[in-house]
């Protein structure tokens, strides 16, 4: 590999000579040889974001020349829109601050600049990644800070429209599954009789309910860190910088970010990414839930619950012709388990912020982001792949009346034991609630079609 010699303020060190990051870059490749996990998409373009509306504020209050601020705004624009992304090339599994990356983009953007005005890659002249493209700024709120502002837009545009895609859906197939009754199940066990439409109200009103908490993530990640530099005293920092770079970072994200009223709590914690973590985490239990119902409701087709039909994607078995599993559903269920998980990882972070600073912040941007992602694909998938192509099988209708559950119907006419009386005997032999309460009270058959009718035990009266 050709290399190029740089020096920084720890000495001199070869970086490839192609590269656009710098020395700083390239310590932190050698430092952390740990995984193949980098930051994605979302996050990198929120540092882009960070750094254009940092050059162009600091070019309105003349802190940098016009030339190397349009340069630096030019470079940080083909960061925003995925140009370089192949040269973020630090590990997750680094120094805890995040400023590996924030270097890592600073140089980026750097040499990105010094190519655009003449001059000679690596030299640090006339743009420097430190000097000019984190003027105003410290690793320690612009990683917390571009935390907050990935999530937010990866919420925003994704992972809410696609969860609203799911709402769309379940309150479809609750209407169009509304007459169709069924045995409702509390343990496992026969209870009384439900609507399908109505068990899909249920599905519904988790998703709508996770929608609204989202939003309250939303919020939380919308008051940004950026402003404290180094320990949260703003130090290096002009006054009017940081509310300027925030209202540029709003207009252009379509998001109301606005500055933390207490940088010494935002740069010490990352409790706002606990926060949205944890609602997160709270909709995936919700999805889950809804996933392994799907799961047993369209069961069997033939030895198993068998109420409704899945959409069949793909050959389920390697060696039984004809088997066809519900794998959409079960790719939700993973989907959430790592979700989970990831919501354990961001809460052990969060407590591991000693003092002034955070220093698990890269691994709890990883897991948030991953989860949002996920969940946003995953949301969508589910819906389109599953959710749209249910269909209702008849045998939910026709094991209502064989259920022991609808004597609850009787109780109010019979008292609750002999009732109770009823549904054992019922149980013994095999027969109908009906079959045995013809036998055992003085009801008519006409009297108990309709005390027993299905349709009249889904609504209260």
């Amino acid at each position: 590999m050709d290399m190029r010699l740089e020096k920084d303020s720890m000495g001199e060190l070869e970086v490839p000579s192609k590269a656009l990051y710098g020395g700083n870059t390239r310590r932190a490749q050698l430092n952390f040889p740990i995984s193949n996990l980098r930051f994605g998409r979302s996050f990198i373009k929120s540092l882009g974001l960070i750094k254009q509306s940092a050059a162009e504020t600091n070019l309105e209050l003349g802190l940098i020349e016009k030339d190397i601020a349009n340069a630096i705004i030019s470079s940080a624009q083909e960061v925003i829109d995925g140009d370089h992304d192949e040269s973020f090339v630090v590990d997750i599994f680094q120094t805890g601050s995040g400023t590996s990356t924030n270097m890592n983009v600073n140089e980026v953007i750097s040499n990105l600049s010094i190519l655009k005005l003449g001059g000679e890659i690596g030299s640090r002249n006339p743009v420097h990644p430190n000097d000019h493209v984190n003027k105003g700024q410290s690793s320690n709120d612009v990683i917390p800070t571009a935390i907050h502002i990935a999530a937010a837009i990866s919420i925003k545009d994704d992972l809410i429209p696609s969860m609203k895609i799911l709402e769309s859906s379940l309150e479809k197939k609750s209407k169009e599954f509304w007459e169709i009754v069924k045995t409702g199940r509390t343990h496992l066990q026969d209870a009384t009789p439900i609507r399908l439409g109505q068990e899909f109200k249920g599905y519904l009103g988790q998703v709508k309910n996770s929608i609204n908490k989202i939003e309250l993530a939303l919020n939380e990640l919308s008051i940004l860190a950026l402003g404290g530099t180094a320990v949260g005293t703003g130090i290096g920092m002009n006054p009017e910088f940081c509310g300027e770079v925030i209202k540029k970072i709003g207009d252009k994200t379509g998001i109301k970010f606005s500055e933390t009223d207490n940088h010494f709590q935002s740069q010490s914690t990352i409790d706002g990414i606990v926060f949205a973590s944890g609602i997160i985490r709270s909709y995936a239990v919700s999805l889950m839930k809804i996933a392994n119902d799907i799961r047993w409701l369209g069961s069997g087709p033939r030895a198993g619950i068998g109420e409704i039909s899945l959409p069949e994607v793909q050959p389920g078995s390697s060696i039984m012709p004809g088997k066809v599993n519900p794998v959409i559903a079960e790719s939700i269920t993973m989907i959430c388990a790592q979700v989970m998980g990831n919501d354990q990882t961001v809460s052990i972070a969060g407590q591991s912020g000693n003092f002034e600073l955070n220093v698990m912040m890269p691994v709890a941007a990883h897991n948030l982001l991953e989860s949002i992602e996920i969940l946003s694909t995953g949301s969508k998938n589910f819906s389109e792949q599953c959710i749209d192509g249910l269909e209702a099988t008849t045998k939910g209708p026709q094991m209502v009346n064989q259920g022991l559950a609808i004597c609850t119907a009787l109780a109010p006419k019979i008292g609750y034991d002999k009732a109770a009386d009823i549904a054992h005997k019922a149980s013994l032999s095999g027969e109908t609630i009906k079959e045995v309460a013809l036998k055992e009270t003085d009801l008519s058959s006409d009297d108990l079609d309709v005390i027993l009718e299905p349709l009249s035990m889904t609504e209260p009266k």
